[in-house]
């Protein structure tokens, strides 16, 4: 049976939050996991600790747990995948394109090429 590691709801209306739980992926959303990983506050909240109190997302894993789960073929969830990303866990789904820079001839600074050489 597939395992994945997903988002169970809790919370109230318009105050959301999640746990990121191991389930069956054919079992309910908010249904018996085979174990809570982590949690993840999505509404964003100032920062008591620092004087510029800039807005952040909470989110507490299990690290370790995290890998082996993933380490043992569990399949996260798109946004799973983000929020492990953001650990280092896993790889971001989507990169922004690298420009590779073959074929470019470059000189060094303050010499001209030769007449005759692209």
């Amino acid at each position: 049976m597939v395992v994945k590691i997903r988002l169970a709801r809790f919370g109230r209306t318009n105050a959301p939050f999640y746990n990121i739980v191991v389930a069956h992926a054919r079992t309910a959303r908010n249904s018996r996991p085979l174990e809570v990983i982590g949690t993840y506050d999505p509404v964003p909240r100032k920062d008591t600790y620092q004087r510029a109190g800039k807005l952040h997302k909470d989110v507490k894993l299990d690290v370790l747990r995290a890998r082996y789960w993933v380490g043992v073929g569990a399949q996260p969830t798109d946004t799973v995948r983000r929020l492990l990303s953001y650990v280092g866990i896993m790889e971001p789904k989507y990169k922004k394109p690298e420009f590779e820079t073959t074929g470019l001839e470059t000189t060094p600074e303050g010499e001209t090429p030769a007449p005759g050489t692209s």
